[in-house]
């Protein structure tokens, strides 16, 4: 399966068929192991597929749907495909689209987890993240700067991402406190300048760029994503009983503070927790993984975050390594049985992660739908939009201290890691290559240096 995706949309007289549940099943599925770039990367992704290439939904109503994701905790970018995919196939299309960007992941993670604990340290393995660690950097830059373009159509919008980003860089911000913030402008604003804030920073040339799409702007919103209480109230029903279910289970077999018990409690409130994606809450599983419950240690939990920068699907992923690890070392199911317990325990930790991510859209996409160009609502996504392109160039930032001084900056200076991140960035600005034919380049450079560089010496 061709991988490559386009960045010219397709003519725009071509027709556009119905998509069938089948044919969203495959680009679901497709996509599922190819999101690479963490959120940004990963959104940018869905937008040239969805919007530039396939027409499957307009600029408006996708950008409409990632400010709601945006203002939940969770991965926006698999709430996104969750919603796009409830959008077109009912709860079963938002279903498989969410579990499928997630399902790749984990596990591609639970095999090299495995990797990872049974035969340590490898030379090839370090080589390969030697090399796609600068690559990912430069794919969140690549990322930032294609949401910015969209976003930022105006000064007050550039001021905002502006302002978020020295927030958070110089001043730490919390990102719910940017969030706020960034919402507040956008409500208050569009009273005074309502043109400032429409939504996506003035997209009125969507149209011309991309065509008509399937799901279009005055699209009317089909009868099964109307909202209504009985609705609410069933979702919520459904999703707090498999709660319960799995939690029920969890304390009939290994008792109340048994470890995945202990796994599934706490990664529930981490994923209340993850406002800002996961970076925001890393600090928070470290502190509960790593001192508390001493699931693994911190050498580990870095291990595990440079595996799931480099694994597609939600960077949030790194919990599933987390889960791994910890059933593995604490031996939940005994120590013949150690593969066993860590894909157990990736399993749980990733169900009780994602399930409230799931939730928040089947219940709240209905009523969201109903306030598409509605400039009361859209307003302070909006500005909340333009802020988060900043805390994006602040994630850029973070990866490169990280690859280009690993020791910090009184260590030395990577200037390979420089290099290949600078070659990174030209074939992805310049050349527009793709996200795999990238990674693979940036992997075999990676491997060779770290081989062959001590040959030489």
């Amino acid at each position: 399966m061709d991988t490559a995706l386009p960045d010219a949309p397709p003519a725009l007289s071509a027709p556009l068929q119905p998509v069938s549940f089948v044919d969203a099943l495959r680009f679901w599925l497709k996509l599922g192991f190819i999101s690479f770039g963490g959120p940004a990367g990963q959104i940018a992704i869905m937008h040239t597929e969805l919007v530039e290439r396939r027409r499957w939904i307009s600029e408006k109503r996708f950008l409409h749907a990632l400010n709601f994701c945006m203002l939940l905790p969770g991965p926006e970018a698999q709430q996104l495909a969750t919603y796009i995919g409830w959008l077109m196939h009912r709860t079963r299309g938002g279903i498989v689209a969410g579990a499928l960007f997630v399902l790749p992941s984990l596990f591609i993670l639970i095999a090299l987890s495995w990797v990872y604990l049974r035969f340590g340290n490898v030379p090839v393995v370090a080589g390969i993240f030697y090399g796609i660690k600068p690559a990912v950097t430069a794919l969140v830059l690549h990322a930032a700067h294609r949401i910015g373009s969209r976003a930022l159509k105006n000064r007050w919008m550039w001021g905002i991402a502006a302002a978020a980003f020295v927030a958070i860089f110089a001043f730490d911000t919390p990102f719910p406190a940017i969030v706020l913030a960034a919402g507040l402008i956008g409500y208050f604003g569009a009273r005074r300048w309502p043109e400032v804030f429409a939504l996506g920073g003035n997209h009125g040339n969507a149209r011309q760029s991309y065509g008509p799409a399937l799901i279009d702007d005055d699209t009317p919103t089909p009868p099964h994503a109307r909202f209504s209480r009985s609705h609410l109230v069933r979702i919520l029903a459904i999703g707090l009983g498999l709660w319960l279910l799995a939690m029920s289970f969890l304390i009939a077999t290994q008792g109340l503070h048994g470890t995945l018990t202990q796994m599934g409690w706490f990664f529930t409130k981490a994923a209340l927790l993850t406002f800002g994606g996961a970076y925001a809450v890393l600090p928070y599983v470290y502190q509960g993984a790593v001192e508390q419950y001493h699931w693994l240690s911190g050498a580990q939990m870095i291990d595990g975050l440079a595996l799931g920068e480099t694994t597609p699907g939600p960077l949030i992923m790194v919990v599933a390594f987390v889960g791994f690890v910890g059933g593995w070392l604490k031996q939940v199911l005994g120590p013949d049985s150690l593969f066993l317990a860590g894909a157990l325990a990736a399993t749980v930790v990733t169900f009780f992660t994602f399930l409230p991510s799931f939730i928040f859209i089947l219940a709240g996409g209905p009523a969201i739908e109903a306030t598409h160009g509605k400039l009361g609502f859209t307003a302070p996504l909006s500005a909340i939009t333009a802020a988060v392109v900043g805390v994006i160039l602040n994630l850029a930032l973070f990866f490169a201290y990280h690859v280009l001084w690993p020791q910090g900056f009184s260590g030395r200076f990577d200037a390979v890691s420089a290099v290949v991140a600078a070659v990174a960035a030209m074939a992805l600005f310049r050349f527009k290559v793709g996200v795999m034919p990238l990674l693979g380049a940036c992997a075999t450079i990676g491997l060779a240096v770290t081989l062959l560089l001590p040959q030489l010496r």
